[in-house]
């Protein structure tokens, strides 16, 4: 019997021109709605969150210490610490900052631990300065310190420092008034009462200071960022570059093409061997990540082995989560993982704008979004000595919710997608 002809291969005068199929309208569709949408969104998110951190300020800390001994001014003893502590504490508009009232030991901790963005600083002797600014024996002026924190990032502690400062210049107009209006000091001479007008001086200090090569706060960030697209791009790539060993999916480099025998494997068998893969994978992307910033560029860094498997853990449990979007939702999972991953997480990370300067949808967000819990992580082993209060606890927590959640929500769906006989494609003989 005679073997049946090989299908005909289309001969340069049969292949359609793409001048033909550029005028069809279903062409176009799905890449422009796709494609818009996805701008429009980005666009809304990325800039949503950044446009005026200041109207959106909401229960920012920071820290208030007044250690003022109190003196005696014209009208008896005063303490003008204490009142400007609570003028500072009261001030308008109520709600956007979180001022907490401690002593200097505990602002050290606090700042130590990134919980609060700064502090302003009232010292023991401020009281008797301004009572001598009255005297002859004035030998200084008054000062309030404004401490910066620069670990939390460099927008959130210049954000502080400037409402420190403004803080600090609304308590010396308001003592100024007080000492102009007493009437020891009706006599000054106009040099004078342009001094006591607004007595104060506002020095700015670091009080947790960190490394050199830092990025000025964000090398925690960038670092954190890297951990997160290593294991996204990773996992993408064990996707497709598994679909193409197994023959589900085709392989083209450059004018190539090539298809490999399906191997006949199952949905849950396919996720098992993409996490296994990804697994190992992440033990390389997360030690180049460190090789490439500390050992070549020299980014400050402590804790060093903590980091690597904090790193690990980090990128391992983004790159399970790519694969069980993918195993969930197929070609368009990438897009699901990016906007998982990438495009909610940055703008709600809390990592180059406070959390507390930004909408309150972002705030939702990065109660959950796993670029906020990473960037706390790698923030308290970078700039806060591995403090498990400061973030490293959460992040571990989170890390460990999001491997459990990768894990289960993957497997559930390919066994469900198994149970309605819904398989990805009719295996293919090798050809003989």
């Amino acid at each position: 019997m005679a073997s049946p002809l090989p299908p005909l291969r289309p001969t340069p005068s049969h292949r359609v021109r793409a001048a033909v199929l550029v005028r069809r309208p279903m062409l176009w569709l799905v890449p422009a709605v796709l494609a818009g949408l996805v701008t429009l969104v980005l666009s809304l998110l990325y800039m949503g969150g950044i446009v005026d951190p200041n109207g959106h300020l909401h229960r920012l800390p920071v820290a208030v210490v007044n250690a003022d001994a109190g003196a005696t001014l014209p009208g008896g003893p005063q303490n003008l610490g204490a009142q400007v502590a609570g003028s500072v504490v009261a001030a308008p508009p109520a709600g956007s900052v979180d001022w907490r009232q401690v002593d200097r030991a505990e602002a050290q901790d606090l700042l130590a631990s990134g919980k609060v963005y700064g502090a302003l600083v009232i010292p023991a002797d401020f009281t008797a300065t301004v009572a001598a600014l009255t005297t002859t024996g004035a030998t200084a002026r008054p000062t309030l310190t404004v401490l910066t924190n620069p670990g939390v990032g460099s927008l959130g502690s210049s954000l502080t420092s400037q409402l420190n400062q403004a803080a600090a210049h609304q308590a010396s107009l308001a003592i100024g008034k007080q000492l102009t209006a007493a009437p020891a000091t009706a006599a000054a001479d106009p040099t004078t009462r342009l001094l006591l007008a607004d007595p104060v001086t506002v020095v700015t200090q670091v009080g947790h200071p960190i490394g050199q090569h830092s990025g000025l706060g964000l090398s925690a960030f960038y670092y954190t960022l890297l951990l997160v697209l290593s294991g996204f791009i990773g996992g993408n790539l064990v996707h497709s570059s598994v679909d193409t060993a197994l023959g589900y999916a085709d392989s083209e480099f450059g004018p190539w093409h090539t298809r490999r025998p399906t191997v006949p494997i199952g949905r849950t068998q396919t996720l098992l061997l993409k996490m296994a893969v990804t697994a190992g994978i992440s033990l390389l992307t997360a030690s180049l990540v460190m090789v490439a910033c500390i050992a070549i560029l020299g980014m400050d860094a402590s804790h060093l082995p903590l980091l690597w498997l904090f790193s690990f853990c980090a990128c391992l449990t983004v790159g399970l989560g790519v694969q069980a979007i993918n195993a969930a939702f197929g070609s368009i999972g990438q897009l699901v993982s990016m906007f998982v991953f990438i495009a909610l997480a940055l703008p709600s990370s809390g990592a180059t704008v406070p959390l507390e300067a930004v909408p309150a949808f972002y705030r939702f967000l990065g109660a959950f979004e796993p670029m906020r819990q990473l960037s706390a992580g790698v923030r308290a082993i970078l700039y806060f000595d591995a403090r498990a209060d400061a973030g490293l606890a959460r992040a571990w927590t989170m890390i460990a919710v999001g491997f459990a959640a990768a894990l289960v929500f993957g497997f559930l769906m390919t066994r469900y997608y198994e149970r309605k006989g819904l398989e990805r494609l009719v295996p293919q003989p090798a050809e003989g």
